[in-house]
């Protein structure tokens, strides 16, 4: 699936309210509406002038939504849908933050997450090699991705107001809108 508007995609997103990315997720505290927002608003916290990272925190798990019990490729299908729209930044930072949970979890202790995110690990490779973690820190997007996994993995607390998804939709006009006018010219 491949997303052409931001009406699409707030549709998408708010049918991620209620939802769990796999069987067995019920564990997690937040649904991946919640989830979304969350992370979203950690990364305009902490990145305010970064657009693209902040969209990217808001859509980097639809790929559960898209297609259900497929955790190891749940970015590689998130990524696809909004690369047309949201353009290739967005959608590369939405297929690393899974390599991005790889490398934190090989460079040190502790950056395994909570013991869902653990679990998920596993089922997506398990820590990077030492060859796969250099490989990874050349990637000049690399840094971002650590921070959107970040993110990602401290966004999961119940009950925590984020705002509402209609705040977001702005955002992403402005981003689809830029990436409309870069595609054009290239």
């Amino acid at each position: 699936m491949e997303l052409r508007s931001v009406e699409e995609l707030m549709e998408l997103l708010h049918a991620c309210r209620g939802a769990r990315g796999a069987p067995g997720r019920d564990v997690e505290p937040v649904d991946l509406h919640d989830h979304a927002l969350q992370t979203a608003a950690l990364l305009r916290r902490s990145h305010p002038a970064d657009k693209e990272l902040q969209i990217a925190g808001l859509v980097h798990d639809i790929g559960r939504l898209l297609r259900p019990g497929d955790d190891a490729g749940h970015a590689d299908h998130a990524a696809d849908a909004v690369r047309p729209l949201l353009g290739e930044r967005v959608s590369r930072l939405v297929r690393l933050h899974v390599a991005a949970r790889r490398y934190l979890a090989a460079v040190g202790p502790g950056h395994g997450g909570s013991a869902e995110s653990a679990s998920a690990l596993t089922r997506q490779g398990g820590p990077m090699s030492p060859a796969e973690a250099a490989a990874f820190e050349r990637d000049p997007l690399a840094d971002d991705a650590v921070t959107l996994r970040q993110a990602d993995e401290a966004a999961k607390v119940a009950g925590l107001d984020a705002g509402v998804l209609e705040d977001w939709r702005t955002v992403l006009e402005l981003v689809a809108a830029r990436h409309a006018r870069l595609g054009a010219v290239d």
